[in-house]
């Protein structure tokens, strides 16, 4: 499995980015892709997942509930980090994984994309 992320970028407190993460080599869909995120000095977390199989979705802390949504396409195995009211806390390295089969939101993920970088300056 291969996962591309792109759509970070530098914007200003305030703004809105739409993060896209391609899934590639995958063989079934029952699969989960979440979103994660790592800051300088500060450990990976969890952002928002969502389920291939029904479509259900897991904001893994509060603070992006209002702010962050995720949606998928299925037709183009895309799956999209939408930000809105971007903070300078926000800054950090987003990456997307692939949870193959998708066991549970707590559930170790079995690929990780590279990472793009989102940057909000205040």
């Amino acid at each position: 499995v291969q996962l591309v992320e792109s759509g970070g970028d530098l914007v200003q407190a305030g703004g809105s980015l739409r993060l896209s993460c391609v899934a590639s080599g995958f063989t079934f869909d029952d699969y989960a892709i979440g979103w994660f995120r790592q800051a300088p000095g500060k450990e990976r977390e969890g952002v928002l997942g969502i389920s291939r199989r029904d479509g259900s979705t897991c904001y893994y802390a509060d603070s992006e509930k209002g702010r962050f949504t995720i949606s998928s396409d299925n037709a183009r195995n895309t799956v999209y980090l939408q930000m809105n009211s971007l903070k300078p806390e926000d800054t950090a390295v987003y990456y997307c994984a692939f949870q193959d089969p998708h066991t549970g939101w707590g559930d170790e993920y079995d690929y990780w994309g590279q990472g793009t970088q989102v940057t909000v300056s205040s």
